[in-house]
């Protein structure tokens, strides 16, 4: 069942949303070389707490770190510990905030020092595809109408989106109904109307889009070994344009 919100709910999302943005960029803004993804862990760790919320994915379904941190080929999920941080890497850092029972998700791709074009331009096209998928988050529209213009757009670009992961609802918890794949055909699942909230949250291979789990449990990996980067933003579903809930709020 897809939970519609209130304005209140979505104003404690807002707050959120805010708080994990921020904590968000500014751990962007440590990235760098020699710098371990533990310490970029622990940093936004201690700035959600600051700031009155808690760290969601910290023991969600036992993971150990406050925020996903995953380097390279490693598409989502990873594990922050003492891996340093090299020149030429690309670095995701998924962050998730709850303030008042209230969750908000989002995430970027940092690149450390100098990176390829390559690693540019899949950076690029990975955050251009998430408002590719915006111009569709309009009320009457279905779920697939986003899905299908992130795919689209990424494939135009000569890139893949994983499909065994996807986007979703967020609220009272971090995954609620529905499924919002990136990729498949318009005009498909759940009609959107204002009050929806959700996560969307493009994960872009350089290579095919087919990833492997690690014998840890968590991090996942492009199966060919090529690069991936990941973007996403919480989002509410409006009479007009989508309202992004995932906005820093302090000057980075």
């Amino acid at each position: 069942m897809i939970e519609i919100k209130s304005e209140k709910q979505i104003e404690k999302m807002r707050i959120a949303g805010a708080i994990a943005a921020t904590a968000l960029a500014k751990a962007g803004r440590k990235v760098a070389q020699g710098v371990t993804t533990k310490e970029l862990d622990d940093f936004i760790r201690e700035y959600i707490i600051s700031r009155g919320a808690t760290p969601t994915f910290l023991g969600y379904g036992g993971f150990p770190g406050a925020a996903c941190i995953s380097v390279n080929d490693e598409v989502i999920h990873g594990i922050p510990g003492t891996r340093k941080l090299q020149n030429g890497d690309i670095v995701k850092i998924d962050v998730g905030a709850t303030y008042e029972g209230y969750v908000a998700d989002c995430a970027n791709t940092f690149p450390v020092g100098e990176i390829s074009d390559e690693a540019k331009r899949l950076i690029e096209v990975t955050q251009q595809s998430f408002y590719e998928g915006m111009k569709y988050a309009r009320v009457g529209n279905r779920v697939s109408d986003i899905s299908h213009a992130i795919g689209s757009y990424v494939e135009s670009q000569g890139f893949s989106v994983v499909r065994d992961f996807v986007g979703h609802g967020v609220g009272s918890k971090l995954h609620e109904e529905p499924e919002v794949p990136n990729f498949g055909s318009p005009g498909k699942g759940a009609r959107l109307s204002a009050g929806m909230t959700l996560a969307v949250e493009p994960m872009v291979n350089a290579g095919t889009f087919p990833v492997k789990i690690l014998s840890d449990g968590w991090t996942v990996k492009t199966r060919d070994g090529k690069l991936s980067a990941h973007y996403e933003n919480s989002f509410a579903i409006t009479e007009g344009e989508p309202l992004i809930l995932t906005v820093a709020d302090e000057e980075i």
